[in-house]
Order: structure tokens, then sequence, then C-alpha cells
């Protein structure tokens, strides 16, 4: 007898990491190349002593710090096991199978995996020319079966942005009862005024009375702790309580807790690496462009090559240089700004592609 499993899973994509090779150059994965600061190596290993004992399920701690950092309550807080792992639960908490979730096309790639585990029907919308989300058509994709629609700002691969009264002009064409996610990952990179603080933007449009805007942040990226995976999401009172009730209970580690809050004890020591990171990123922009590359402008740790056909031969020839990059075969590639000295190595290796 055979188990009988999920049709609709046997054509899932599955999700694709950045590889790791040793000896060579890792620019893959949008990780931050400094390892975590030595006051949270501290704190984990502190915490290690304990790993006998379950983690707070409810994360009581990192919640009340987190909604005291963003000037929340904290039943407005959600945490979960990474970011992607918030956007399953965001799916699971506002889909079935007659539903559908709106993203933008190319962006994250977990979107339309989740979407499709859940069980929901995916509406991927193109990008515009400018390698940037298209809110109209965004907004022209929108059905009654719509429930959730994902803004990735800045967007992954591409690095662009929208502007504050580009999001709130979306927000006032999405329909009260299917919730916008303001996807923020990579948030503490950004170094332009007139992007939104989503935090604040949500705040705002939960006083005019409109509590379907939610946003998701992580501690991957500009905290350093991609191998703990701790992400939490803002949103209203009901929607998190919602999102908490599709909560993998102790998910969110104990050791990860504990991370986290020592993160944001030393913040404005790791904020000091972010600006370093912006500063790298505009010099391998402009060397880039230089070269003759089309580069869009990027708010991101990375940035993104929009090299279609030529995409898998600029991913092998930096290959061959030992530089790992992210292809995305007939699209495009997304490079994560590294060290002074990784940055320099990739530059090379772009620089002498014929391809």
């Amino acid at each position: 007898m055979t188990v009988r499993t999920r049709a609709d899973l046997s054509a899932l994509p599955s999700y694709v990491p950045g590889k790791t090779i040793p000896g060579a150059i890792k620019l893959a994965s949008n990780e931050v190349s400094a390892g975590p600061l030595p006051s949270v190596v501290r704190a984990i290993a502190d915490a290690a002593t304990a790993v006998n004992r379950y983690p707070d399920t409810a994360a009581t701690d990192l919640v009340a710090r987190l909604g005291q950092k963003l000037g929340v309550a904290p039943e407005h807080v959600a945490v979960g096991c990474g970011s992607v792992t918030l956007c399953q639960q965001v799916v699971q908490a506002t889909c079935t199978e007659a539903d559908e979730v709106v993203f933008p096309w190319r962006s994250f790639e977990a979107y339309p995996i989740i979407t499709q585990v859940v069980g929901a029907q995916a509406v991927r919308v193109p990008l515009t020319e400018g390698h940037g989300l298209d809110l109209d058509a965004m907004a022209a994709a929108i059905t009654p079966k719509t429930r959730l629609v994902f803004v990735c700002n800045p967007n992954n691969p591409t690095g662009t942005a929208l502007r504050t009264e580009e999001i709130e002009r979306f927000i006032e064409r999405v329909p009260r009862d299917a919730l916008v996610v303001i996807d923020e990952a990579y948030r503490e990179f950004v170094d332009d005024d007139a992007i939104p603080d989503g935090v604040e933007l949500a705040k705002r449009q939960w006083a005019a009375g409109r509590d379907n805007v939610a946003v998701l942040r992580t501690f991957s990226k500009a905290y350093g702790l991609a191998g703990l995976r701790v992400g939490y999401a803002v949103a209203s009172p009901a929607v998190a309580e919602t999102l908490r009730k599709v909560y993998v209970p102790f998910s969110v580690n104990a050791l990860a807790q504990v991370a986290a809050i020592a993160s944001l004890d030393a913040e404005d020591e790791l904020m000091a690496r972010c600006r370093a990171i912006v500063g790298e990123r505009a010099r391998v922009r402009s060397e880039l462009v230089a070269a003759g590359f089309e580069v869009p402008v990027t708010q991101a740790n990375f940035v993104w090559l929009p090299l279609g056909e030529r995409t898998a031969a600029f991913n092998e020839h930096c290959l061959a240089h030992k530089v790992i990059v992210r292809a995305f075969v007939g699209d495009g590639v997304r490079v994560t700004i590294g060290e002074p000295e990784e940055n320099d190595a990739f530059l090379a290796a772009a620089k002498s592609f014929e391809g």
C-alpha cells in the first residue's frame, strides 16, 4: 500500500538556500559577514547551561523589549522562527484553499512556496521595468478572494524600495478584509528618509481605523542571528493573536530569545555595522555601474544585477573566481554586500566577465 500525500505538492519548488563551498567567499544569502557581537556570544553561552528546559513559548521578555523599542503594547507583537515562518503563519491565519495571496514577482522566493503549502492560490504580479513593485498592478490583481497581500520593502532580490506616499495610496485601495503585510527584513539598511518605517506607518493606519496592516522583521540580517532563527510581526492585537494561534509551540528557542534581547542591548554597535555596510553598498554599486552593469538603486544589504539570459554564465564565472552569488536563472544575480575584501574579490570577478 502506498501512502497518499497531497498530489499538488509534487510540483512544489523547493526553497533554494545560498551555496556554501569551502574556501570560497559566500555572498549568496544576505548574511552579515561579521559574526555576532562578543556580548551576544557571552549571553548565548550563559543561556546554554539551561537548554534542558523548554523555552518561554510566549517569548515574554523579548516581546516586552520589542514593544518598548517600537512604541507599541506587547499585544501588538508576535514572534516566529525567523520572518519566513511568520510569513507562513500569516498565510495560515488568513487563508484557506478558497483564498488568494497577492505578491510581487520576482520577490522573496518563499512566498509562492508557503502559499501552496497552505493550499491557497498564489497571484504573482510582475515588477516594473525599473525592477520595483508595481503597486497599481498589485491593486488591480486584488479580487474578492484576496485575503493577503505581501509588500516586500525593500524588495528581495532587487533591493528596490517604495516611498511612504506610494504605500499609503496602495493601502487605501486594498479592501479592509484583506491583510497587507509589509515585509521589512532589510529595514535596518535603509538610508533614504522617503522610505517609511513600516511600524510607524502601520500605527498611523491603525489610528485611522485600518487594522489590516502588519509588519514583519527579523534578527537574521542586521542583527547577525541568521543561525538562530527569530523574527517578529507587529500587527493589530486581533491579527497578532491569530498569528499566535498558528504558532508552533517553543519554535523560538531559548538561545534565540536571549540572543535577540542581547542584540537589542547592543543595538547602537550593530547599527554602526549597518552603516558600514551601507557605505560598502554604495561603493560596490558605483563600481558595477562604472563597469557597464545595470544595477537598480538598492536599500538592502545586497545589489541586483538583472542579467537575464546571461545569469547562469555570470554565476559560473563567479564560482570560477571562488565567489558564490545567488543566481535566479533567467532573471538575474543577487550579491550580498560583505566585508571590503570580499566585495573587492567579487568586483574583480564581475569586471572580468565577458559573457
